[in-house]
C-alpha cells in the first residue's frame, strides 16, 4: 500500500512534497518514500525530483490502482473494491468472495482477465491495459419476478455512467449489449446464486467488461466490424479511472433503486433502445435457426414484443436478438 499512498499525495499536491513531509504524513522512513517513488516510476509514472523542493507528479500512465481511484472515490468505499493485475475473471474471484460472506456492493477490478466470460458460453476479449473488467456483487431483497429485470437496470447504469465520463451517445440493444455507433462498447452478465432448499437469491455477481483502449487490430478478425471502443469513439486515449469511479457510483445507486425505481430505469431503456420498429432476427435456443420478426416494444417488466412474419406475437423475456446493420447483423 505504500506505493499507493504515496502516490495520493502527490496526486493531490499542487507543487512539490517534501520527502520528510510524506514520511510523516504516513509514519514511514525517508528510505521508504524514496522506494516507494522509485517503484511508481518503474510503473511508468512521471515523477520529478528537485533539492529542498521534493518531489511532483509530472504524468501519470493509464493504471488501475487504490493511488489512482483514491482520487475521486471515498477511501472508505474503497475497502470493499478489491483492485487485481490479472485473474482469470473477475466474476469468478466475486463468486468465491460472495460464498465466504461478502457483502453487498463489494467489488473486483482487474487490468486483465485469462478467461473473460460473455453471454452464452462465449469468451470477452480483456487484453491487458485496455478495458475495465469489473465484477460488482448485489445482495437483493426482491422476488424472482423482479430480478429478472435486473440486467436492464444494470446496462442503464452502464449507459449512464458512459454517457457522464465520455461525453458519448450510448444505445442498449436489448437485453443488454451497450452500443455506440452501432458497435458494442460493452458486455455485460450476470450470474445468480440461489439457495437450494428455499430457492431465494443470494446473491448477484455483475460482471461488466468496457472496451477502453482497444484499437481494431485487438479484436478477432471476425468482431472488427462489430465491436468498438472508446478510444475509437473519441479519437483519443481514454482514462479508465475516472469510468471506474462513475460506474462504482452508478453502481451502488442501482442498489438503493432496484428494484423500486423501475420506471425510471424503464423509461431511460426505452429512450436508448435502437431496435424498436427494425427488423431482426431472434435466436431462442443455442445451434438453433433465428426467425425473423419485427421489435415491437420494451413491456413493463423489460420483455421485448415482437410480432413474426406470420403474423403472431411473444414477449421474449430471455433470447439473443441481432438488428442489421451497415455491417450486416451485430
Amino acid at each position: 500500500m505504500t506505493k499507493d499512498e504515496v502516490l495520493s499525495i502527490l496526486n493531490k499536491a499542487e507543487a512539490y512534497v517534501s520527502g520528510e513531509q510524506i514520511s510523516k504524513e504516513l509514519g514511514i522512513s525517508r528510505a521508504a518514500v524514496n522506494q516507494a517513488v522509485k517503484a511508481l516510476r518503474d510503473d511508468g509514472y512521471g515523477i520529478e525530483s528537485k533539492t529542498r523542493l521534493g518531489y511532483k507528479l509530472i504524468s501519470s500512465p493509464d493504471s488501475i490502482s487504490y493511488g489512482e481511484l483514491v482520487q475521486t472515490i471515498d477511501p472508505m468505499r474503497l475497502k470493499n473494491v478489491v483492485i487485481l493485475d490479472s485473474v482469470d475473471s473477475t466474476n469468478n474471484r466475486l463468486k468465491s468472495l460472495e460464498h465466504e460472506g461478502a457483502p453487498s456492493g463489494t467489488v473486483v477490478i482487474a487490468d486483465y482477465q485469462e478467461s473473460g466470460k460473455g453471454r452464452r458460453g462465449r469468451s470477452f476479449v480483456s487484453p491487458k491495459g485496455s478495458g475495465i473488467y469489473l465484477s460488482y456483487l448485489l445482495r437483493p431483497e426482491c422476488s424472482a419476478e423482479e430480478i429478472s429485470s435486473l440486467t436492464a437496470f444494470v446496462a442503464v447504469a452502464v449507459a449512464k455512467s458512459l454517457e457522464a465520463a465520455c461525453d458519448i451517445a450510448p444505445q442498449i440493444k436489448w437485453v443488454n449489449d451497450i452500443l455506440v455507433d452501432g458497435r458494442k462498447l460493452v458486455g455485460i452478465l450476470t450470474e445468480l446464486s440461489v439457495e437450494s432448499e428455499s430457492g431465494a437469491i443470494t446473491g448477484c455477481v455483475i460482471g461488466i467488461g468496457i472496451n477502453v483502449n482497444l484499437e481494431s487490430s485487438d479484436f478477432p478478425e471476425e468482431l472488427r466490424d462489430k465491436a468498438t471502443s472508446l478510444s475509437i469513439v473519441k479519437g483519443e486515449r481514454i482514462k479508465r479511472s475516472i469510468i471506474i469511479s462513475e460506474l462504482i457510483s452508478r453502481l451502488d445507486l442501482l442498489q438503493e433503486d432496484f428494484p423500486s425505481a423501475k420506471d425510471e430505469y424503464l423509461d431511460y431503456y426505452r429512450s436508448h433502445c435502437p431496435i424498436l420498429g427494425k427488423t431482426i432476427n431472434v435466436y431462442k435456443i443455442i445451434g438453433k435457426d433465428p426467425v425473423s420478426a419485427t421489435a415491437q416494444e420494451i413491456t413493463d417488466n423489460f420483455s421485448l414484443k415482437v410480432r413474426y412474419e406470420d403474423g403472431s406475437e411473444e414477449d421474449l423475456r430471455s433470447g439473443e436478438v441481432t438488428i442489421r446493420g451497415a455491417n450486416g447483423y451485430i
